[in-house]
């Protein structure tokens, strides 16, 4: 399955949404959508999960790049929605614990039509 992330900017948060799999072939157009939205001044992120089937070392690499990059400026990058075995790879590295993000569930939805 390919992987592919999208996202729509919700206030002062930046939500994305992957779906597929999350591996070292992928990881760089995930830096990449998390470089485009530093570069725009969103360092607040939330990245949806529910549609992630796989995610490898390369993926949880990624995840804390992205962090640490947005901590650096003031913000975060937090995720949603994990569930099966990406939850069970995020529990394992311990990012559930320290990514995890315990508000508005709803808030990765899009919102209209042609949000990137």
């Amino acid at each position: 399955m390919t992987f592919t992330v999208s996202y729509v900017l919700r206030d002062a948060v930046a939500c994305l949404r992957l779906e597929g799999e999350l591996d070292m072939a992928a990881a760089p157009e995930l830096n990449a959508a998390i470089d485009r939205l530093h570069a725009d001044g969103r360092f607040r992120l939330l990245a949806d999960l529910a549609g992630l089937t796989f995610c490898d070392s390369s993926g949880l690499a990624a995840f804390v790049r992205g962090d640490n990059q947005s901590a650096a400026a003031g913000g975060w990058l937090r995720f949603t929605g994990a569930h099966g075995r990406v939850l069970r790879v995020l529990e394992i590295s311990g990012l559930a614990e320290v990514l995890r993000y315990d508000g508005d569930p709803d808030m990765s939805a899009p919102t209209a039509p042609g949000d990137r």
